[in-house]
């Protein structure tokens, strides 16, 4: 099944989280004439889109996602004016933007905010989710904050509780209140008429609340984040609406950040005749190494299970046959360097990101890269007072100090491996001092293997990952077969290799990564004859072994 007018089944995207992207003017953060300065590259790598993370007005407690003013640019990225430039610029490249639009929540600081906690009867009293202490003056129920604590903060004005299923400085918006809704809907018209190509939906299945707000079923004092923090009773209304007031009205390519969504659930958001979403972003396979059930949420982790990772894949590749379509990725601003969390960033950086990058990229749906993916960045470790993020700071009060649930050498070490900072630091340029990203004093600091890791280094190096990932972004835009084929898993429970077999029509290809360290043999039961191979990142084929990390794809011709 093909849509002409999608073009985004076609695409590749790549994520800017501009903070850290380029900065031009010395302050040490990333700006929208960064951006704008780096077109060349990034039509150079062919991608087709650029998704920016959120540039809008923001007191930066969260790096922008909380938002004081929809409708400006915070001055720290610049003016609109700057934007609405780049846009353009970016349409006379053939590149196209995607916003990154926050529906569930605002900064404490915006107007909306400010109003609202002043009184019970203002206009904008009932624009957040108010509630009474319980008799003893406690929080409303036993709900958590992702970012650790209760997600309820108690306001005097009010003698009332917000809800916040982030910072207390990120209270939630009330959409059963249409006065909500259709402000949301206006601000995302503003920008859709400056020019924007989509929207990418920060946590939208959270914005539908179960507003009996019942207690979570726990036999611990912490307060837990669980089912009914996702996937409320009206989610599907509020997104219909958005969709009939904005997306189709505009024509506007949507992709929906979707935890505790699974493939099942996706069908419902992405069945074209719903009218909801064109995408969603699951959380599914890139919890395979985090041990479920846990007060200790993320942070308690596990090894790294690659046959539950095939699965995960392909039961969304199977699932949404003829129904929705995938959105592909392993990194982005909330997710730590592939690389160094499941593969080697040491010895064979360049074979493990260019196979895991075969694995994603080889599969049905669209490719997001993220900033630095396609050079190989790797993730950092620093004391843990050196860390930005209020994710990790929230969270070892929560878990460390206070329930002391976790040590802290537990807790620095999950840091290491999944901390969000990890995919934060300024991107790498080149062997100039701070990696050649700002001239003045970084935000946050660089990774000190930019010397041997930046885009100088990967343009003239024989072995580059950058150009591995050119391959694979031409063989989307003109392999029919990767974008129509079918998928069907192989080895499901093989616990190195991840192979799948994509076709269509007569022909069929075989997508093969060994992601261990180890050389194995290669799978008799793969082998076939008369084959070609698509691309390699070994540059001698070998037919009996898989070496560390080997990645390849072998076409065939069906009997």
């Amino acid at each position: 099944m093909t849509y002409s007018n999608d073009w985004w089944r076609k695409a590749v995207i790549y994520q800017i989280y501009p903070k850290s992207f380029f900065d031009t003017n010395g302050d040490g953060c990333g700006d929208i004439k960064g951006i704008y300065q780096k077109l060349d590259y990034l039509a150079d790598l062919g991608v087709d889109a650029l998704w920016i993370s959120p540039m809008y007005t923001s007191p930066m407690k969260d790096n922008g996602y909380d938002i004081s003013d929809y409708y400006r640019i915070d001055p720290l990225f610049g003016t609109n004016e700057e934007l609405y430039q780049l846009i353009s610029a970016a349409h006379s490249k053939k590149i196209k933007i995607i916003m990154d639009f926050v529906a569930n929540h605002t900064s404490d600081q915006h107007q909306w905010f400010l109003e609202s906690q002043q009184s019970k009867d203002n206009p904008y009293s009932d624009f957040y989710i108010w509630k009474d202490p319980k008799p003893d003056g406690s929080e409303p129920n036993n709900w958590g904050s992702h970012f650790g604590g209760s997600a309820w903060e108690y306001c005097s004005v009010r003698n009332q509780y917000y809800l916040h299923y982030y910072a207390k400085e990120q209270p939630d918006l009330n959409w059963e209140n249409e006065g909500v809704r259709q402000a949301i809907y206006q601000a995302m018209r503003f920008w859709a008429e400056k020019g924007i190509d989509g929207w990418r939906m920060d946590v939208i299945t959270e914005i539908s609340k179960y507003t009996d707000f019942p207690d979570y079923e726990t036999n611990s004092e912490i307060p837990v984040v669980g089912f009914m923090h996702s996937n409320g009773p009206r989610l599907h209304e509020f997104i219909q609406e958005m969709h009939r007031e904005v997306f189709e009205p505009y024509g506007l390519m949507t992709v929906g950040e979707a935890q505790d969504s699974d493939a099942q659930m996706a069908q419902m958001f992405l069945d074209r005749e719903r009218k909801e979403l064109d995408m969603m972003f699951t959380f599914e396979h890139m919890d395979v190494d985090v041990e479920p059930d846990t007060p200790n949420r993320k942070w308690q982790l596990q090894a790294f299970n690659l046959p539950k990772l095939k699965r995960v894949f392909a039961d969304w590749q199977t699932s949404l046959v003829n129904v929705g379509w995938n959105a592909l990725y392993f990194e982005n601003h909330d997710r730590p360097r592939i690389i160094s969390r499941w593969g080697n960033d040491t010895d064979y950086r360049y074979e493990s990101a260019t196979a895991f990058a075969t694995i994603l990229h080889g599969q049905k749906g669209t490719p997001f890269i993220y900033q630095g993916e396609e050079i190989g960045m790797t993730n950092i470790k620093l004391p843990l007072s050196e860390y930005d993020d209020v994710e990790i700071s929230n969270n070892y009060q929560e878990l460390v100090e206070k329930n002391q649930t976790l040590s802290h050498k537990e807790f620095i070490a999950a840091v290491y491996q999944i901390g969000r900072d990890n995919a934060r630091t300024p991107m790498q340029w080149n062997r100039q001092e701070n990696a050649g990203f700002t001239n003045g004093t970084p935000w946050f600091p660089v990774n000190q293997r930019y010397l041997e890791i930046n885009v100088s280094c990967d343009q003239v190096d024989r072995q580059s990952i950058s150009e591995y990932y050119k391959q694979l972004i031409y063989l989307r835009h003109t392999e029919a077969i990767l974008t129509e084929g079918s998928f069907v898993l192989l080895l499901e429970k093989d616990e190195k290799i991840f192979a799948f077999e994509r076709t269509l029509e007569n022909e069929t290809w075989l997508i093969l990564a060994n992601l261990s360290a180890e050389t194995l043999e290669f799978p008799p039961s793969l082998r076939r004859e008369h084959s070609r191979r698509i691309i390699q990142n070994y540059p001698e084929a070998n037919q009996t072994v898989l070496r560390p990390y080997e990645s390849t794809i072998i076409s065939y011709q069906n009997k």
